[in-house]
């Protein structure tokens, strides 16, 4: 069965498969040197972009579910992943801002207009985090085009996945102080400017350079190593490591690091 068909018998066939009404979408951040971006998909026939999701298949659990459907897009195992918001408003799928006539002229959606697809949906968000220059973004068969757009580029979105992105993006500013998500951007062994690098572009605001990273070393939360990385004349820096035992009992307690 090729791409096509297997759209297609999504849409006839796919509540048999599939948890009907309940779809996961994620907004899968990405950070590389100062920069932050947001995966975002084409569905094919609505000439639009959104959030990569899909459903639930009926042997996963929902999280098990959104592993899946991130690992699909960017071609990533492990990634960190957390729940942030179910949205579940009436008329957030937008059914009458959809041509579907003009789309049952299209061979896959002929079957759209009775499918399962049509009713109303409750959507589970998830945000996941990754260094977007290890990614290869994968449309999969829903979808045109799967890539990355800078955080502060972002369209207009189908659906309602621009409040999604917003409520996302304000999760992931707030949990960078109690989650382990610094962790999953930077390698075993990094500098203080590479970490602070890190905060500040999430964060999106300045943070004092000599302050900062000096208050994550004096809580224990990161460990000086004796080895310095050369990256040029006369600058060696030495690098650090995270202090995973006690960056998690930080993280428990609610340390804030800004």
């Amino acid at each position: 069965m090729n791409a096509l068909e297997e759209f297609e018998d999504f849409i006839v066939n796919g509540y048999k498969t599939h948890i009907p009404h309940v779809a996961i979408d994620c907004a899968i951040f990405g950070y590389h040197d100062h920069r932050l971006k947001l995966l975002l998909a084409e569905i094919d026939g609505l000439n639009g972009l959104s959030l990569p999701g899909g459903y639930i298949k009926r042997t996963e659990t929902m999280d098990e579910a959104a592993s899946r459907i991130v690992e699909e897009r960017t071609s990533i195992k492990g990634l960190y992943l957390q729940q942030y918001k179910t949205f579940g408003g009436p008329d957030r799928a937008k059914f009458n801002e959809i041509d579907l006539d003009r789309l049952a002229k299209v061979p896959v959606f002929k079957n759209l207009k009775s499918s399962w697809l049509m009713d109303q949906t409750i959507s589970v968000g998830y945000y996941a985090i990754t260094d977007f220059s290890l990614s290869k973004p994968q449309p999969g068969f829903m979808y045109r085009s799967c890539e990355w757009y800078d955080i502060d580029k972002i369209p207009s979105l189908l659906f309602d996945h621009n409040q999604m992105v917003k409520e996302a993006l304000q999760t992931l500013r707030a949990q960078l102080y109690y989650q382990p998500i610094a962790q999953n951007l930077l390698p075993e062994k990094f500098t203080l400017t590479e970490i602070h690098a890190v905060y500040e572009t999430i964060l999106d605001k300045k943070l004092d350079i000599r302050n900062f990273p000096k208050k994550m070393a004096f809580l224990g939360l990161i460990t000086k190593l004796n080895e310095k990385r050369n990256i040029g004349p006369h600058r060696a820096p030495f690098l650090y490591t995270f202090n995973k035992k006690k960056y998690k009992r930080a993280l428990e307690l609610g340390v804030t690091l800004s």
